[in-house]
């Protein structure tokens, strides 16, 4: 499969409303677009797309550089989504690579990345990938009152 590797722009807003919600984020066009240029107004954040030949949006990559007091400086990736029709045929593998380049870029020696437990198919993709697991966490949320 042809797949370019471009930065995100706010024209792809719809397009990343579509694929995000294939995985069941509730993420609408509005909030899309309110997050774009956030994103990508940052040197801390990198946020690629993967195009085919026809310039269709076929996924999309977030990834972050985090500076923690306890270790020191991290980047990872925070968000991946491929579109179902591609899943599987080197599209997520790409948009990896171009976060990897991204973070090495920055001189970044590991890149981390989470994975919700009850996705098994995307864990064995990172582990493919090379990621290990050197650790598992609960995750606790909290709303708060305003």
């Amino acid at each position: 499969m042809n797949v370019s590797i471009r930065t995100a722009a706010v024209a792809d807003t719809l397009s990343i409303a579509k694929i995000v919600g294939e995985l069941g984020y509730s993420a609408s066009p509005s909030d899309i677009a309110t997050r774009l240029p956030l994103l990508l107004d940052s040197d801390r954040y990198f946020l690629a797309v993967a195009t085919g030949s026809d310039g269709g949006l076929l996924g999309v990559i977030n990834a972050e550089r985090r500076l923690n007091i306890e270790s020191g400086l991290s980047y990872e990736i925070t968000g991946l989504v491929v579109a179902s029709i591609v899943r599987r045929a080197g599209v997520g593998s790409a948009l990896v690579a171009a976060a990897e380049a991204w973070a090495r870029s920055h001189g970044a020696e590991v890149m981390r990345v989470r994975s919700n437990g009850g996705r098994p198919e995307a864990h064995m993709f990172y582990a493919r990938l090379g990621f290990g697991l050197p650790k598992t966490q609960h995750c606790y949320a909290k709303a708060l009152q305003a």
